[in-house]
């Protein structure tokens, strides 16, 4: 009797311990299932106010341009080869009117960089996209130089010939 005693109690503490185990897998999987849920709105439906956020900021300004007077400069070439020139035509980017006012002054400094630095250059250095790419960026490095502590975005061109 003993015996029957032992293992009608084993088993019942075994039943709740069964139930137990259920209620917490039945309890992490719906949680599981309303965080996936909230998740899902969130990534689908939640974005819809970050628009309205976005449509109530201020436009960003449009850049500003500075033109730099045009340029005729004749292109370094080896003993006896043609003379060969190139015409450009530069805008300089800002971002705002009173950083192109800065520049303006030391406008006479920027053409002497611009024309002493391209007078060096052959025709080859200028051939093909990567050619001018080069070109720009190191103009717009030397312009920075040149007007620091006014940052000037980037350097344009608005018209490049080589004669």
């Amino acid at each position: 009797m003993a015996e029957n005693e032992q293992a009608e109690g084993a088993g019942s503490t075994d039943a709740p311990r069964g139930n137990k185990f259920k209620l917490i897998v039945i309890a992490v999987g719906v949680l599981a299932v309303l965080g996936v849920g909230g998740a899902g709105y969130f990534l689908f439906f939640g974005h819809h106010g970050g628009e309205e956020k976005k449509a109530e900021a201020a436009p960003p300004k449009p850049p500003v341009f500075v033109e730099v007077p045009d340029m005729l400069v004749n292109l370094s070439g080896q003993p006896g080869e043609r003379v060969q020139y190139l015409r450009v035509k530069v805008v300089l980017e800002v971002k705002e009117e009173k950083q192109a006012e800065a520049i303006k002054p030391s406008m006479p400094r920027v053409t002497d960089i611009f024309q002493t630095y391209i007078r060096e250059l052959r025709s080859s250095d200028l051939s093909g996209s990567a050619g001018l790419f080069r070109l720009k960026e190191e103009l717009t490095r030397r312009v920075n130089m040149a007007t620091a502590p006014t940052p000037v975005a980037a350097v344009l061109f608005k018209e490049i010939v080589v004669q």
